[in-house]
């Protein structure tokens, strides 16, 4: 199944563009990279600069997804968990935008 807007935060992240929107280490917002690997409280991102390790619960991010030319914002709490976990997951009806 395709990474679309609607499904995101219960599909799998590694692959995909990311920017820190918001984060409460002020030093993380702004870093751009790809989801090179996710824990069930971080991400890794691989940015021009190495790699980062991004907390998830503290964060927003801001996906893009390349091959429908959008871009989506999540709240990093709503993504805590194990990849696999998320696949069930119930989104509450205002989880994120899209541009």
């Amino acid at each position: 199944m395709a990474v679309t807007p609607e499904n995101l935060p219960r599909h799998e992240l590694i692959g995909l563009n990311v920017e820190v929107v918001r984060c409460s280490d002020k030093n993380m917002e702004g870093l751009k990279g790809e989801v090179i690997d996710e824990t069930q409280k971080t991400f890794k991102l691989l940015t021009q600069n190495g790699e980062k390790t991004v907390p998830k619960a503290v964060s927003d991010f801001l996906f893009r997804l390349e091959q429908q030319k959008k871009q989506v914002k999540v709240e990093g709490k709503l993504l805590v968990g194990r990849p696999e976990e998320r696949i069930g997951m119930k989104l509450p009806g205002k989880w994120g935008y899209i541009k």
